[in-house]
């Protein structure tokens, strides 16, 4: 792992930070008098400031270096779960969850520290330590959440998260060595992302990720809703549920270098977009535990060798110059998509449209392999 070894850890944490409260926020909400429709809002606000936010925090990551950039990102997470655990009513969840999205600048800035140090052709594996870290993560982070939830009441998860990130603020200032400014960053804005966006290549990437990102996010957003209704599973069966996800889907990561190498990322994403298409269908059918665990086993293999090779081939449709204004630009688009997502999942969720709900998770992974055709089509 080498240089890459302080990232990965850092990641790691943060990831744990999210998946402990990933599982968990529905019911808490719910218990402070929130409908599933309002599950889905908050889920969502977290988004829609991240859109106002990811773009900035991008440009500022490329004039200043990954590092304090990435140190304020992560004490606004742990500033927000601290807020979420002594909430007494809904609106204080949604004061948490926004200024966690206004500061959410982790994963991108830490995938634009990834691009800075590894070469092109090692990238993949690379962005897969990010896959891993979410596998590792969201196999410990859900069933700390329901041990927590079940003998410390509801709140205390959050307050497991904010020390989490607090600690990940102390990994990242004593070990992450620090990167040097972009040379060519100074002077850029929105003309930079203009420039950059009006590129057929990165503006079809873009879209490739956003497909992407609508399918996988109505999938956390409304899974513990889901399994609630259909499977009458509590918040530590859900957490369990999503360790499941976690597991499947980290060790999966560990071979996305040789499937990289073997069928390229073009390939490797295609493949992976109809795996999640098929897990998520099956889940539209589930009945049993036995049947939740095939949909599940599906849609994890296929977003752990989506999410790295789509990453890769962004930053390989750019300059060096542009990465952060990219990834930040990925960061945004990822904003829209999970917020649209976990606000239909509980929309739909609330009205019994379980079916519907997956069907169309399903639909939105296919629909990576329709941008993909449009890259084709117009030789970009």
């Amino acid at each position: 792992m080498g240089p890459l070894a302080p990232i990965f850890l850092t990641v790691l944490v943060d990831v744990l930070a999210l998946t402990i409260v990933l599982p968990l926020l529905p019911f808490y909400a719910q218990d402070l008098g929130a409908s599933k429709t309002v599950v889905g809002l908050l889920f969502a606000s977290f988004s829609l400031c991240q859109l106002f936010s990811g773009p900035v925090l991008g440009r500022l990551s490329d004039k200043l270096g990954r590092k304090p950039v990435l140190v304020v990102s992560q004490l606004g997470t742990c500033a927000g779960l601290v807020i979420m655990a002594f909430a007494q009513r809904v609106e204080w969840l949604f004061v948490g969850r926004m200024l966690d999205g206004l500061t959410a600048g982790n994963l991108s800035i830490a995938q634009a520290y990834i691009a800075d140090v590894t070469k092109p052709e090692k990238r993949t594996r690379a962005f897969a330590l990010i896959g891993i870290a979410f596998g590792l993560g969201f196999l410990i982070g859900p069933a700390f959440a329901g041990v927590f939830a079940k003998h410390f009441g509801n709140h205390a998860p959050f307050l497991l998260a904010a020390g989490l990130s607090l600690t990940s603020v102390g990994l990242t200032v004593a070990l992450l060595p620090r990167t040097p400014p972009m040379a060519s960053a100074a002077d850029r804005g929105l003309a930079a992302a203009r420039r950059v966006l009006s590129q057929p290549k990165p503006r079809l990437r873009l879209l490739e990720f956003f497909s992407f990102l609508v399918s996988f996010s109505m999938l956390t957003g409304g899974l513990a809703l889901f399994l609630q209704d259909r499977l009458h599973f509590d918040v530590e069966h859900v957490g369990w549920t999503f360790a499941f996800a976690g597991l499947v889907g980290g060790l999966m990561q560990g071979g996305i270098g040789r499937l990289a190498s073997s069928l390229g990322e073009e390939r490797l994403s295609a493949v992976g977009a109809v795996f999640m298409a098929a897990g998520y269908a099956v889940l539209s059918q589930t009945g049993s535990v036995l049947m939740l665990g095939i949909a599940l086993a599906l849609g994890s293999i296929g977003s752990a060798v989506v999410r790295p090779a789509l990453t890769t081939l962004l930053t390989g449709s750019v300059g060096d110059e542009d990465r952060g204004l990219v990834l930040g630009a990925q960061q945004s688009l990822a904003s829209i998509a999970t917020a649209a997502g976990p606000a239909v999942s509980g929309l739909l969720i609330q009205r019994g449209l379980h079916g519907v709900w997956a069907l169309g998770m399903a639909t939105m992974a296919l629909g990576l392999l329709v941008v993909r055709w449009l890259l084709g089509s117009r030789n970009v």
